[in-house]
């Protein structure tokens, strides 16, 4: 016998009207079901009218149809299934069953119905099956529904806005640290700490998170080999004994690992951020407890800035010999507040191409009074740091910040030097189309030839999606342009220096600043345009996200190296002006990081060196070379 039964339209109708008041207990969250999976609906309860005219089933145990009570109290969940009503099934076949002798009546509810709605047949004792009296009920989603989806209608635009940049920052991460959540807002200046033995000689965030950052240094170390196996060869030597070195550089967790390594080879060190936004509290306060005089933490002011660099230098009984600096700050201050500090300063070494350029127009104006190591041009700087550190960073701090997919996404990168290269080659993996601007004709057509089009930057300011600065220089992006980009444009700097953004050209009454989260602002125009300005200009990576450690050791393991050469280097060999690092410096790096990889270098025979008019130790490449 083949029966078959008409499956009624089913309405769906969300309703709006409040919580049905019921007793007992509240209901919990259900759990989504994933695709697929059938899920019967329980039947809506019957109005009394309508149970008066349906058959009552002879027992409530019974597995076909009839009104079950309410599960544990709960308004609009099934009691066979504890589902909302709401809840789909997939249609299915109904298998018939006969009915019992005993019962002269047997309800069958058909399967395929989603909840409520279904045709119910009636089987006789004879085998004739009729339809029973159907009713349609639209299906009503459960009214707690609301509460799962309540959303806060007492709250404005900021404040919500800083509740997400809360727990955007409440991480554990190297980049954005726990300590950026912290509730204590009182600067470290005002603050009186101590470290276990009883030092002052420091001013960071807060002292008692040493134990956490002692933790990202012992990370660090696991990735900077070079570093550590220059320590492990070069301790019993102190190649670095009696030298005193003032530091302003990024400090992160790599930072700690070189100071760590400077002061195991015999120096002293002081130090002070280079970048405001970039140190991690964390990590100056483990260097503060392991006694480093460190003055720094996230988010400084202009004046804080200046106040710990002072600190580093200005110290009673203490009078650096040696420079490490990143940008060139450091340098700056000493030569313009304590220039007679540069008689008993041995040397400098600068590793930012902003640095670097200050060091040249210093060496031409001929107020460079000290030898200086440009490690920024050397080729361990160059290719591994610039490019192939920032052709993974860019990607990881627009990633934080925005949450953003590059595919598709239209991308302009002014300058197409080697950070240029590294970003312009991520977001391209990415599928993002890519342009550049770029002054230098051979740079340009580098990129031509490396598939990017070459334009400028007027020329498609209006359409593109991400601006990206990479050039050293000032006011590449300016007011103009701004004024012109597209609704949610995202505007960053991998630069190291802040002037590559008109930023200060933002800060006009017309315009509104809105933190999103941390180093993510919202700059709007009266119109309601908006930009997207990330660590406000400041260098991205190192504000907003991290840079790949391995990189990082190579960067740091040159400096070290720099400043053992200026230190031991005999009178005279060097003289007031810029150089760069020994090339057979540069392939030392790079050997003592080839173990990492089981890399196996070939040696030249005898014959071979002779050819090329090489020594079979190196150096192999003439000065001359582009790598």
């Amino acid at each position: 016998m083949s029966v078959q039964v008409a499956a009624p339209a089913v309405e769906l109708k969300e309703l709006s009207g409040p919580m049905d008041k019921a007793t007992g207990p509240p209901c919990e969250p259900v759990t989504a079901h994933p695709p697929g999976h059938a899920v019967v609906a329980a039947p809506c309860p019957l109005p009394a009218t309508e149970r008066e005219a349906a058959p009552a089933p002879a027992s409530s145990s019974s597995s076909c149809g009839g009104e079950r009570p309410p599960l544990s109290g709960c308004p609009g969940l099934s009691s066979a299934t504890g589902l909302p009503p709401g809840a789909a099934k997939v249609p299915q076949a109904s298998a018939m069953k006969r009915s019992d002798p005993h019962h002269p009546q047997h309800r069958h509810r058909d399967g395929g119905d989603s909840g409520g709605a279904a045709a119910e047949a009636l089987v006789s004792p004879d085998g004739t099956v009729t339809e029973a009296p159907r009713t349609v009920k639209k299906i009503q989603f459960a009214d707690q529904k609301q509460e799962f989806n309540k959303r806060p209608t007492k709250i404005g635009r900021r404040s919500l806005s800083r509740s997400i940049s809360q727990s955007s920052t409440d991480s554990y991460s190297s980049a954005a640290s726990y300590t950026d959540s912290s509730d204590d807002e009182t600067s470290p200046r005002d603050k009186q700490q101590k470290n276990s033995k009883g030092s002052s000689d420091f001013c960071v965030k807060n002292i008692k998170q040493a134990e956490f950052g002692r933790r990202e240094i012992e990370i660090a170390e696991q990735e900077m080999p070079a570093l550590m196996a220059l320590r492990k060869r070069a301790q019993g030597e102190k190649p670095l004994a009696g030298a005193k070195i003032v530091g302003c550089t990024h400090i992160t967790a790599q930072t700690a690992v070189l100071m760590e390594t400077l002061g195991a080879l015999g120096a002293q060190c002081r130090w002070a951020a280079c970048n405001i936004y970039s140190t991690l509290n964390e990590v100056a306060a483990a260097l503060a407890e392991s006694g480093f005089p460190v003055f720094a933490w996230k988010g400084e002011s202009e004046d804080d800035f200046w106040w710990c660099i002072d600190r580093c230098v200005n110290v009673e009984g203490w009078q650096p010999n040696m420079i490490l600096d990143d940008g060139g700050d450091l340098t700056h201050w000493i030569y313009k507040k304590y220039p007679n500090m540069f008689k008993k300063i041995k040397g400098i070494v600068e590793e930012s191409v902003t640095g670097v350029h200050r060091l040249y127009q210093l060496s031409k104006a001929g107020k460079l009074c000290v030898p200086a190591m440009n490690v920024n041009d050397s080729v361990t700087k160059q290719k591994f740091d610039n490019l192939y550190c920032c052709r993974e960073s860019i990607l990881d701090g627009l990633k934080r910040t925005t949450d953003m997919m590059f595919g598709g996404k239209q991308v302009v990168v002014c300058g197409y030097g080697e950070v240029g290269k590294g970003c312009c080659a991520a977001l391209k993996a990415m599928g993002s189309i890519v342009y550049v601007t770029e002054i230098d004709p051979i740079c340009a057509l580098q990129a031509c030839m490396d598939g990017f089009r070459l334009v400028k930057l007027n020329e498609v300011i209006r359409q593109v999606d991400i601006v990206i600065t990479c050039t050293g220089n000032k006011n590449v992006v300016t007011r103009e342009h701004l004024d012109r980009m597209k609704n949610s444009c995202i505007v960053c700097n991998m630069g190291h220096s802040n002037t590559e953004i008109d930023v200060a050209s933002l800060r006009t009454p017309e315009l509104t600043w809105e933190r999103v989260r941390s180093q993510v602002d919202h700059v709007i125009w009266p119109d309601g345009k908006r930009i997207v300005l990330l660590a406000e200009g400041r260098l991205l990576n190192l504000s907003c996200s991290t840079v790949p450690t391995f990189v990082l050791s190579i960067t740091a393991t040159t400096q070290a190296l720099a400043l053992i050469e200026l230190y031991n280097a005999p009178e005279g060999r060097y003289k007031q002006d810029v150089y760069l690092l020994p090339k057979k410096m540069d392939e030392y790096v790079a050997s003592l990081h080839l173990p990492t990889f089981d890399a196996h270098l070939t040696e030249l025979t005898d014959e071979q060196a002779k050819y090329l008019g090489l020594n079979k130790n190196g150096p192999f490449k003439p000065n001359y070379y582009r790598y």
